[in-house]
């Protein structure tokens, strides 16, 4: 039903649908109230305001919420927007609305899409007004999302603005408090928006598979089947995963859309928490399962109250499938999230007993907060914690430990105890020594390593991935680390002001540190060599004309930060890092020093040869496309198709220095083309151009860990 078509006795019927004892006078009292105060406004759309707070109302009712929330939905904006008052709101519907009113008036005025500073200092305002009463948040997120359907009517700017602060706050925020469908509902709204050609691109290789047959249906029909032969009574849902979903796969994994196993996810709901598992042995024994896939979060329930079992299994064509299982009570949890607590059926208040109490959950949520004193360090820690899904490990004595998919040994040595984490040297997974860049499974068993005298070393922040282990790791860094920090901090004050031909003297560091409020140029050189400035702001300080502007490219002889003076660097050929990837240096005697990516394979060699690390990171700015990539490309084998794929590749800015051919087939070519780019974003955009191509089968990035191709030395 269209929001401007909904009547006052519509919405009545919609919230009597599941609560017959709703206060009905009092909700048509509202909806009257709220058409009387917004009479005369209208929308960018031309649409009648008013219509904008019912079809949020109507979003609540899906979510078969009380009648506070109902009301709130329909007077969210009264008070910000007309001449209503919290004093009149207060007479007229009681305290409790006028209360919820007027949290969620506080949060629209928080502009959550400032600079970071500010968008950590509201961020803890936001959790402040959840901790006072979460149902603030989900008339928000209503209002968000009904905004994002219509956000056509918007200007291109403000749809862009509006579109990243759903993707960066709302959605994650959304998908944290249980409420899947609205996280990748607010997702796929702002792809939409973000990245247009992208979500056509995968829209049309549904199609494309669509015309093949419908799988969902075939693969729904044979787990009917096998359920029935089992005796096992229950619902099979199956849909293709929404195109953002499948993006941010591609996007993690770097692959193509059609070397994705996973684009269909499966849904069982079952009677009892028995038949969920008799539903488990049922799919394994008809589909292979897939090894590392298996999640259970019926015996490990995430804290907002999120229950199932997660199974990934070899369905047709040897196609992955997701499937989850799940009670029909647990399905309700998993659909609504926090706010079951709210929720209604059959006219009483639900009494779900996997629904979470809002308060201790908020309160869970905060707490490892309260520690972050630095805004940055919030903000990052927030969004961590917010986007985290888990994965379930056990401490030497079978304690259990949550930790966020993707997880290593570092995060659970923070998890266990700050101490624990800024002493550690190793690590066992299951008995055996790993290096502390594993990836941490469901399962396994962890035991930590640890020693007097160790402190925490830089690569550690990219290798953390917890809120938790990365503040912990900063605040060891700053107290232990600061007179290192200097002196990194006054070799990219060397080489930022020689880049625009001046000298870092003492003289110009006091003017720095004067000019920024600092305590001396030692203060300038820690936050230079921490991050925490850059130095084309150091230089912009004192020399405002000369300083590097953006769109000016990087010097390839410097190009990486960490060398020493004449230190030489060249990229190793076996992962051919690219500026913008997470980078560290491997030194070789008489040789310079050889830059490797964070996740190549080779640094295992070096383990036991920590002296030989080096901490370094690419130049911050625009770099030259000069640095070469190698690109694994299977082509349809037809006139011209070659040609069509290098002159893609020509107007996405890339050269190419050189082209392989891996495969000659009848009806494809495989081959390796080595393109020069400026960055990892280069390389991204360029993928996305030549697999939107419908004559590219496939395309991913090449990388030889036993050859590779030479690359260029830079001295």
């Amino acid at each position: 039903m269209n929001s401007a078509d909904i009547t006052a006795d519509d919405l009545i019927a919609l919230v009597q649908g599941y609560n017959p004892r709703t206060n009905e006078p009092l909700i048509r009292a509202a909806f009257d109230y709220g058409a009387r105060m917004h009479e005369g406004q209208f929308r960018h759309s031309g649409e009648p305001y008013f219509t904008h707070p019912v079809a949020v109302a109507a979003i609540l009712t899906e979510q078969q919420l009380d009648d506070a929330t109902i009301i709130t939905a329909l007077l969210h904006d009264t008070i910000e927007d007309t001449k209503a008052s919290y004093a009149e709101v207060q007479s007229l519907f009681g305290g409790e609305v006028a209360e919820l009113v007027d949290g969620v008036t506080k949060l629209t005025n928080l502009q959550l899409n400032s600079t970071e500073t500010k968008q950590a200092e509201n961020f803890r305002k936001l959790f402040m007004a959840m901790s006072k009463d979460l149902r603030v948040i989900l008339v928000k997120l209503a209002d968000r999302l009904h905004n994002m359907r219509t956000i056509k009517s918007m200007r291109p700017d403000k749809q862009i603005k509006k579109a990243r602060e759903t993707m960066d706050i709302y959605a994650p925020l959304a998908g944290r408090m249980g409420m899947q469908w609205m996280r990748e509902e607010l997702e796929d709204l702002a792809f939409r928006v973000l990245n247009p050609e992208a979500r056509a691109s995968i829209i049309r290789r549904f199609i494309t598979l669509r015309d093949t047959g419908d799988v969902i249906q075939r693969i729904t029909g044979d787990m009917r089947v096998e359920l029935e032969k089992a005796d096992i009574e229950a619902e099979v849902f199956g849909r293709a995963k929404k195109p953002y979903s499948i993006w941010r796969k591609m996007e993690e994994k770097e692959q193509s859309f059609s070397r994705l196993s996973d684009i269909y996810g499966f849904r069982v709901i079952t009677a009892s928490e028995e038949d969920c598992y008799r539903t488990l042995g049922a799919i394994h024994r008809r589909w292979r399962a897939v090894p590392g896939r298996f999640k259970d979060y019926i015996s490990q329930p995430k804290t907002n109250g999120y229950r199932s079992i997660h199974t990934t299994v070899s369905g047709r064509d040897g196609k992955r499938v997701e499937v989850q299982i799940r009670t029909r009570q647990m399905h309700d949890v998993a659909e609504t999230g926090v706010a079951a607590h709210w929720s209604y059926r059959d006219g009483v208040r639900s009494r779900n007993p996997f629904a979470v109490d809002p308060a201790k959950w908020i309160s869970q949520l905060t707490e490892q907060f309260d520690a972050e004193t630095d805004h940055e360090d919030f903000l990052e820690a927030v969004k961590l914690e917010m986007y985290a899904d888990q994965v379930f490990c056990f401490t030497p004595k079978g304690d259990v430990v949550k930790l966020p998919r993707g997880a290593t040994p570092i995060d659970f040595a923070y998890a266990i105890h700050t101490r624990i984490g800024n002493a550690c040297v190793g690590a066992k997974v299951d008995g055996m020594r790993v290096p502390l860049w594993t990836r941490i499974k469901n399962g396994q068993s962890i035991e930590i390593t640890t020693a007097q005298g160790q402190t925490p070393q830089v690569t550690w922040l990219d290798i953390a991935t917890t809120g938790k282990a990365k503040s912990a790791i900063r605040r060891s860094l700053r107290e232990v680390d600061r007179e290192r920090f200097i002196k990194l901090g006054r070799e990219l004050a060397r080489s930022a002001f020689a880049q625009v031909g001046k000298k870092a003297t003492d003289k110009v560091l006091h003017t720095v540190a004067k000019n920024m409020r600092l305590n001396g140029p030692d203060e300038v050189l820690a936050r230079l060599g921490s991050s925490e400035l850059t130095g084309r702001e150091v230089v912009e300080c004192v020399y405002p004309d000369l300083a590097p502007q953006k769109g000016e490219q990087i010097d390839v002889r410097r190009a990486v930060v960490g060398l020493e003076p004449g230190q030489s660097f060249d990229r190793a050929p076996c992962c051919t890092p690219l500026p913008g990837e997470r980078i560290v240096g491997i030194t070789f005697r008489g040789k310079g020093v050889t830059v490797h990516a964070i996740d190549c394979d080779r640094l295992s060699e070096y383990e036991d040869q920590p002296e030989r690390w080096l901490d370094l990171r690419w130049h911050d700015g625009s770099h030259p496309a000069v640095y070469t990539c190698a690109l694994d490309i299977t082509i349809g084998n037809g006139a011209g198709v070659l040609g069509r794929v290098c002159t893609l590749i020509g107007e996405a800015s890339a050269n190419i220095s050189d082209l392989e051919f891996v495969e000659r087939k009848p009806d494809f070519y495989r081959l390796v083309v080595y393109v020069d780019l400026r960055d990892v974003s280069h390389l991204h955009s360029l993928m996305s151009t030549l697999e939107a191509e419908s004559e590219v089968a496939d395309v991913s990035r090449h990388r030889n860990m036993s050859m590779g191709k030479t690359v260029e030395k830079t001295t």
